[in-house]
């Protein structure tokens, strides 16, 4: 038999005040964990009556009659106004325009707007292409100050869009405040709005693909596009232009499917909210379907939303050249919860992420090359001198070849009197020249687009 020690009664007595010590420990925090929770409800209950109070105050004694309705939605519309300039209460009205717009038709100006903070005034993020908006000259950054006469600054952004909107074929008078110039009017004719979400061109033997805004028809519409430019250029074909100019977003499940398009596998965007299991990330699948070719993509201050997505992704892959001018930096997303016969909340939930991990919340998409929107023109100068201006420098060798060549091309359209008729006309007409570049980010986009040619047929021969 063994016999306890003085020692081993102390250790066994300092172990047992350990555990109850924990003990004690954790029922204190389970208690004040429950005080806490209790005391969170306390102060919910004690601001919801303080609602109710005012609620009641307003309902009874206010100058005018307002009815339930309109102070509920008004409160409502406070209070996601108040998180950020883009959740806000959708009623009945709002909400079912809100579907017809995203099937990319609808009423209005054709202007993506947003709140500016700063000013307490609306900002346009966009003009929508060949709308009322934009052929009157609306551009990205403008704040409106005033409807009508009317001033904005204290109208929350849902009562300012709700007032640009009426009935086709009337008129609105926006004051318009832009950088460096004094604020002016301007009036839009209202008129229903139907979006071509992708239009496209050849430029040459390269496809110019815009994007205006991403609803249901963009994807559809982008696929179209690069089959009718392939079928259009040939094998010939050497890239493709992607604009995102102006576009204002849409869908984001349209910008994971348009960025698709032209990428063979990856990460295209992932999304982030409060709570961890909301986490998303979307991949892309095989089948790049411009084969890869050299592609820019044009952004410039009026591309937000999901036009940075796509500029995002594609730059994060390597896979397009990002031209122009910083975009606008909304990198938040909003989840549309319907409420029944009430309408809907459209409230921001979740921030995306590119491939990389970058956010663009209020940084924007930084372009690989920056190239300011400009209007060049073609300055004519008196011809400078050069070798063969001067006298008694050496002539060309192949210069006598080609005075060959051309006097026996002479010799055979001399026995063709009708033609000689024609290129006697066709000389009388000055030549003319082209005195500017109407789209300056566009050209320079183009020239990239040229030069890789160039240089990968170049390299190609080198190889060979």
């Amino acid at each position: 038999m063994i016999k306890a020690t003085k020692s081993d009664y102390a250790a066994k007595f300092r172990n047992v005040s350990l555990i109850l010590l924990t003990c004690l420990i954790l029922q204190f925090g389970m208690v004040s964990t429950a005080q806490a929770a209790n005391q969170d409800k306390t102060d919910t209950y004690r601001l919801l009556e303080l609602f109710g109070d005012v609620f009641e105050r307003v309902r009874n004694d206010y100058v005018e009659k307002i009815s339930d309705e309109e102070l509920i939605e008004a409160a409502i519309e406070g209070m996601l106004g108040h998180l950020d300039p883009h959740s806000n209460f959708l009623n009945k009205k709002k909400f079912k325009d809100m579907k017809v717009q995203t099937r990319g038709e609808f009423g209005g100006l054709g202007i993506e707007v947003t709140m500016d903070r700063d000013s307490g005034l609306i900002k346009v993020v966009s003009p929508i292409d060949d709308t009322p908006a934009f052929r009157a000259g609306l551009k990205a950054g403008d704040l409106i100050s005033h409807l009508d006469g009317k001033p904005i600054r204290g109208l929350s952004l849902s009562q300012a869009v709700e007032r640009m909107r009426g009935r086709i074929n009337t008129d609105l008078k926006l004051t318009i405040r832009r950088v460096s110039q004094k604020p002016f009017d301007v009036t839009i004719t209202r008129a229903r709005i139907r979006i071509q979400s992708v239009r496209s061109r050849t430029e040459g033997k390269i496809g110019y693909v815009r994007i205006t805004s991403f609803n249901e028809q963009s994807t559809k519409g982008l696929k179209k596009a690069v089959v009718k430019l392939k079928k259009e250029i040939g094998d010939e074909i050497k890239g493709y232009v992607l604009d995102l100019r102006n576009n204002p977003g849409g869908l984001l499940d349209q910008a994971v499917s348009v960025t698709d398009v032209f990428l063979n596998q990856g990460e295209i965007v992932s999304t982030r909210g409060r709570h961890e299991e909301s986490a998303q990330r979307f991949q892309s699948t095989k089948g790049d379907l411009t084969d890869g070719l050299p592609l820019v993509v044009l952004i410039n201050g009026g591309s937000a939303s999901a036009s940075e997505i796509v500029a995002g992704a594609l730059q994060d892959h390597r896979r397009a050249i990002i031209l122009g001018t910083g975009s606008f930096g909304k990198g938040s997303v909003q989840t549309i919860i319907p409420l029944g016969q009430s309408g809907a909340i459209k409230m921001t939930t979740q921030r995306y992420y590119t491939p990389s991990g970058r956010s663009i919340q209020a940084k924007g998409i930084d372009p690989d090359i920056h190239v300011q929107q400009a209007k060049v023109e073609i300055i004519d100068r008196p011809r400078r001198r050069s070798e063969a201006s001067l006298r008694n420098s050496l002539k060309n060798e192949n210069d006598s070849k080609k005075k060959e060549e051309s006097k026996e091309q002479e010799d055979k359209e001399s026995q063709k009197p009708e033609d000689t008729e024609k290129d006697d006309k066709s000389t009388k007409k000055p030549a003319t020249k082209s005195k500017s570049v109407q789209d300056y980010q566009l050209a320079r986009a183009l020239d990239l687009l040229r030069g890789l040619s160039l240089f990968q047929q170049t390299k190609a021969g080198t190889t060979n």
